[in-house]
């Protein structure tokens, strides 16, 4: 699959993911989703390839951080929409906002 395929198909399973979160009464907000500027990331991140995405999650009105049960829902929902799809909430040092498409072996 090219770049712009698989940037197409991201954009399609966040549509996805979006309306799930939102059938649950739950809300967001974009963080970042693409950063061609090359900062606030690490390097080779796929924000920077349009490929990941953060959001901010509001349970009942309220912000949540860290690791909490909406998150594993949803990072539990993310990863079985495609064989590609990667949750932050899975990485060694856990980033439960974060969610991208796997390219070139990055997630």
């Amino acid at each position: 699959m090219s770049l712009i395929e698989t940037q197409q198909l991201f954009a399609q399973l966040m549509g996805g993911l979006l309306t799930y979160i939102y059938a649950q009464g739950w809300a967001v907000t974009f963080g970042d989703f693409n950063r061609p500027d090359g900062h606030g990331h690490m390097a080779d991140s796929l924000h920077y390839i349009r490929l990941a995405a953060d959001l901010n999650l509001f349970v009942g009105g309220v912000y949540q951080t860290g690791d909490c049960p909406e998150w594993q829902q949803i990072g539990l929902f993310w990863t079985g929409l495609h064989y590609l799809a990667r949750w932050g909430g899975n990485f060694e040092a856990k980033d439960c906002n974060h969610f991208s498409l796997e390219w070139e072996g990055r997630a």
